[in-house]
């Protein structure tokens, strides 16, 4: 057996054993970190008979990480939230419906705004925003553990993100990931497309992550 895939069975474990969240999570903040990891799982999703792991995702600046968990389950705003945007590109995509274009346009900066905004529906947005809000909401859980640091995050979120993708776990057939126009995100299963090829998990970094997750959670 891969030692990837070997790997990749034990973060199942690990994760699918901590407490499970699901929206409403609001009053439940109180067990969930102010700086940490998120682990996301799908409905119909399922490795071994665990919960698959399809999304892997933490907060870049301080304390944040509840404001960012609001922003996929309930903020509106797709230009905020890639995975939400990652979404909306799969029913889209799935419907062959032309807007897709626009929906990739950026309107950030003053000179997008100039370019791309006549462009722009957005109460038809609005309607996509909802149908991704009913998905989300209904279709996730996540799991969360305590890193304080930074870069620590950063290091652990990177080496959980590869070694899933890198372990030959794959989605099932009918994953709405399957309609994704990011042949990333069909190929490896996971609601992203960046650090799937970075290093992986050793074992020793394994045995390491298990301390922390096992430390720090709820």
């Amino acid at each position: 057996m891969d030692s990837n895939f070997k790997i990749a069975l034990e973060l199942h474990k690990l994760f699918n054993n901590l407490t499970r969240f699901s929206y409403p999570f609001e009053k439940e903040l109180v067990k969930i970190p102010s700086n940490g990891i998120y682990i996301k799982f799908e409905v119909g999703e399922i490795i071994e008979g665990m919960n698959r792991i399809v999304r892997i995702g933490t907060d870049t600046g301080n304390n944040q990480l509840h404001s960012r968990l609001f922003q996929h389950f309930e903020n509106k705003n797709q230009r905020r939230s890639i995975f939400r945007k990652n979404i909306g590109r799969c029913f889209l995509h799935k419907e062959n419906n032309a807007y897709l274009k626009c929906w990739e346009l950026d309107i950030t900066s003053k000179a997008d705004k100039e370019k791309n905004l006549k462009y722009i529906d957005f109460d038809f947005e609005q309607l996509i925003e909802q149908k991704i809000s009913d998905y989300i909401q209904n279709n996730f859980s996540f799991c969360v553990f305590q890193v304080d640091d930074k870069e620590d995050r950063l290091f652990w979120e990177s080496k959980i993100i590869a070694t899933i993708a890198q372990s030959g776990i794959r989605s099932t057939s009918n994953w709405l990931g399957k309609y994704s126009p990011k042949s990333k995100i069909k190929e490896y299963g996971l609601w992203q497309v960046q650090q799937l090829m970075n290093p992986p998990l050793t074992l020793n970094e394994l045995e390491t992550l298990k301390n922390i997750v096992n430390n720090t959670s709820h």
